[in-house]
Order: C-alpha cells, then structure tokens, then sequence
C-alpha cells in the first residue's frame, strides 16, 4: 500500500465540526482506497455507497428529507463513491447536512467539471474539498531512498505514476494498464458529460497536444489541422483539464511589452498516458524528447506538491520575443523563483533579462541529479 499524502489530511478534517469532505481525481488514482483507508481508522457506524448502484439513486436524488433519514439511519457516516453519477446529488447532500448537523459525509468524483458544479452552488462554505492525483515522488519518498526513486527515473518518466503501473514490473503488464487507461477512462467522463458530438477530435487533439508538450500552443493552428472553430478548441481544452487529463501554463509577465503572454503550454498529468498516445516508449536513450519529458514530468510533480502543501502559489512559464526563457516561474508570498530545467546536469547562466528585470528573483537549474530537491 503505497501511503497518500492526503490521508492524514482527511482525517484531520474529522476532528473539526462535520463538513461534507469532497475528493475529486481521475479514475484510476487510488480515491475510493484511500477513502476506505481513512475510514478504518474511524470508530463508528458507516454507510458505504456506490453511485453505480442505482437502488441509491431515487432516494439520494429525491430532495425529500424523510427518504433520506430512512437510508441513513443511525450511521453516523455516510461515504458516496462516483457522486457525480446521482442527479441532483448537491442539494441533497445540503438537505442532509443542515437537517442532520451531526452526519459526517464524504463524497468521491471523477469528473470535476460535472461534480464540481452540482455540488459548489448548493453546498457554499459546507464543504472541504481535496484533490488526489497519480501517486507523488513525495509519497514513494516515504517508503524508498532517494537512490531507488533516482534509479526508477526513467520507469517514472515512460509509464508515468498511476498506483498500478508502480505495481506492475513487467513492462508489458504497465502497457497494458495505460491502454486500458486511455482507451476506457480518458474520455468516458467527458463524453457522458459534455454531449461532445465528435469523439475523435478529443483523441486527434490530445495527440496533437502530445506532441507539444513544453511548446507554446496556438490554439488557431490547432483549429485548423483539426478543421475545429478557435472556440470549441479551447472548450475541449477546458473540458480536458477539468477531467484531470492535461494542464496549462499560463507566461508571466511583469509588465515588459517583450514578454509573451497570450499563449499558453499544456502538459499531461501523466507521462504513461502522454506516451501511449502518441506510442512511444523507447528508452530515454534513443528519444528525441527527453526535455519536454523532463519538464512535463517536473512540472507534473511540482503542481502535486504545491496542492498537498497548500502552498498557493502562482505558475508560469516565463519567455520574451527575443528569445530569453525559463521553463517554470513559481511566485510565492511576493517572491519570484525561476527554474531552468535540464535533464543531464551543465552548467546554466540564468538569462541577462531576468536578472536585470527582476533583480529580487531567484534562479536555479533542476536536472536528474538535483530533481528530488526541487520536488521533495
């Protein structure tokens, strides 16, 4: 059992006065485990629920006070699995919450631009809300050296993080998950819940969008190659963040008029899925984009560890017209962090504009043998 950095965060929630604790995640990612871990360690009587199971629903999407006193009886917990999959699933669970002030509640989802919104209006200032992504460098580090994580790398950057592609050993076993993974859950959220019409454009634009890990992306040359509007691009972008597939980085300006700014970087949250995409899991020593891996696979790593520490910091990525850049931008409290990131360690001056601009900033290279540093 790999230990989630989340656990000790969830059941710290429990010791405050009852709010309904919502964990949002791809499938995949280890939500219901985790949720079945913490509650172990809970002392009382539990009701358990799968969304799935559809002789929940009726009651659970009923607004109707005494049908939802009858299921809950005297369990002292309720935990709803897939909430997302009940109708109205928001305000009842406001129902149960101001009606039965007691009744702890946890809800799981995989599809947060569904769940999120059924559960956010009704549920203003009742809930506490946790995000749980593939397993972290920081959650291995709890059980293995620094020099078993360095010695997986390459493993880490070709078949990405998710709980069972760890577990697995063979190669052909983790190839065999991702497929499943990308074939059967990329898009099944999106598509049951978007009522996108033309499926194969979500596939053809995250194979583009593959290729173009660590780019700046234009959103109108991706509307072209895909024969697609400059707006529905960016609402199949939108869609495929919100269901935990991609992310984007935004640049960072101080206000120089040089700096770029309109465009954006998209990374995957999952280096496996970004490589069975676009079919390509040859070693790092025969790859032609062992950097956009590195930064994808860092900046993958930074974004979990900023959101378990709660940390609240601002991310860009950092460029002029002139051709000056640095890979991430971390702003912090009013300061300014800068990182190049290389995979094999050299030497790298941080660039003349930046010092000169930004004469408070740091700036640091992270590279394979400093890596755990930047993420740890």
């Amino acid at each position: 059992m790999i230990p989630r950095i989340l656990q000790s965060k969830i059941k710290e929630t429990f010791q405050y006065k009852p709010k309904i604790i919502v964990l949002y995640g791809p499938r995949q990612v280890g939500k219901t485990t985790l949720i079945k871990e913490v509650l172990k360690e809970l002392p009382i009587k539990k009701l358990e629920i799968n969304a799935d199971q559809l002789k929940y629903n009726d009651i659970l999407s009923s607004r109707d006070l005494r049908k939802l006193q009858e299921l809950i009886g005297d369990n002292e917990l309720l935990f709803i699995d897939e909430a997302q999959r009940i109708p109205d699933i928001g305000i009842n669970l406001k129902i149960l919450h101001d009606n039965l002030p007691d009744l702890r509640i946890i809800a799981t989802g995989s599809s947060s631009f569904d769940l999120s919104n059924i559960i956010k209006e009704p549920l203003t200032g009742r809930t506490r809300t946790f995000q749980l992504f593939p397993v972290s460098i920081g959650e291995l580090r709890q059980q293995q050296t620094p020099f078993e994580l360095k010695d997986q790398l390459e493993s880490f950057l070709l078949y990405g993080m998710y709980p069972e592609v760890l577990e697995f050993k063979g190669k052909e076993q983790k190839l065999v998950h991702l497929e499943e993974l990308t074939s059967a859950y990329l898009y099944k959220d999106i598509l049951q819940l978007s009522n996108i019409k033309h499926s194969d454009r979500i596939h053809k634009l995250l194979k583009l969008l593959a290729f173009q890990i660590g780019s700046l992306v234009s959103i109108h040359e991706l509307g072209k190659v895909l024969d697609m509007s400059h707006e529905t691009v960016n609402h199949y972008i939108d869609l495929l963040e919100k269901g935990f597939v991609v992310f984007r980085l935004s640049g960072f300006s101080g206000n120089l008029r040089k700096e770029v700014t309109k465009m954006n970087k998209i990374y995957f949250y999952d280096l496996g899925i970004r490589n069975m995409l676009i079919d390509n899991f040859n070693p790092m020593a025969i790859r032609q984009d062992v950097g956009p891996l590195w930064e994808n696979f860092l900046l993958s790593e930074r974004k979990k560890k900023v959101a378990y520490e709660n940390s609240f910091a601002n991310t860009y990525f950092w460029r002029t017209y002139t051709g000056a850049e640095l890979d991430y931008i971390e702003e912090t409290g009013g300061n300014l962090n800068g990182y190049e990131f290389k995979f094999k360690s050299k030497k790298v001056k941080a660039p003349t504009t930046w010092l000169e601009t930004y004469k408070n900033a740091s700036f640091s290279v992270v590279d394979s043998d400093n890596f755990l540093d930047f993420l740890l």
